[in-house]
């Protein structure tokens, strides 16, 4: 390392929310589903912001078309495992964090290969709307506490982005329709799920239905990892 100490990495934060806040998010310990275009962010946050405990979890690898957008894409990291690029890259910014690269897909038969309730946090990032809905409904039943991104594509609009609960989430199709299989399949989360989600919904000036932007997925991502920090300096302040 080229600081002296790890706590000199996190001097800036101590000065903030104070050491003790920043031990305590040292202790934590996170799951993020998906490193693409917002998890990619969120892990990059999560390591800055001083988790030291943190599981990747995807099983693709870099391509073209994910280097506007996705952080560890880049035209020298094209072809290579997401998470492994991913894990390089967070452990340059702490060599001594924890970082579990897992190159696997969740499903719903796949889920007892993560052991969920050994997470306080536990992030969904995924595309699939199959798996993210399997993932929201197990995830809200552990005692871990459980955040989602909604969808981040077709948006040109940063203010437009928001948190809220997943039943008020407003304006979004994706948290719409997840909302209307649950109600079909009577299959509930267990617990209150805050999301980050945009109301904005373009249409595609190009061909395809994803199109989407740097600034919008990395100010998803970035929410994201301030909803785990802020959780555990509110838990410490506030107590």
């Amino acid at each position: 390392m080229n600081c002296s100490t790890e706590k000199e990495l996190f001097e800036r934060a101590s000065l903030l929310m104070g050491e003790d806040v920043v031990e305590a998010i040292g202790e934590k310990n996170v799951i993020l589903f998906g490193v693409g275009g917002v998890g990619s962010w969120c892990a990059e946050g999560l390591v800055r912001s001083g988790i030291r405990k943190l599981t990747i979890v995807d099983s693709d690898v870099v391509c073209a078309s994910n280097v506007n957008r996705q952080l560890e894409a880049t035209t020298k990291t094209v072809g290579r495992v997401k998470v492994e690029a991913m894990k390089e890259r967070l452990l340059e910014i702490n060599p001594k964090a924890e970082i579990t690269a897992l190159q696997k897909v969740y499903t719903d038969e796949s889920c007892k290969e993560f052991n969920l309730d050994s997470y306080d946090y536990i992030i969904d990032a995924i595309d699939s709307l199959k798996d993210k809905i399997s993932l929201l409904l197990r995830a809200s039943d552990t005692n871990a506490k459980v955040f989602s991104a909604m969808g981040a594509a077709k948006k040109i609009d940063p203010t437009r982005i928001r948190v809220a609960e997943f039943w008020d989430v407003k304006g979004c199709p994706l948290a719409a329709i997840i909302r209307k299989r649950m109600r079909q399949a009577k299959t509930f989360p267990a617990k209150t799920v805050k999301c980050v989600y945009d109301e904005e919904v373009l249409t595609n000036r190009g061909d395809g239905n994803l199109g989407s932007l740097v600034h919008i997925t990395s100010i998803f991502g970035m929410t994201l990892s301030g909803l785990i920090v802020q959780d555990v300096y509110n838990s410490i302040v506030r107590d």
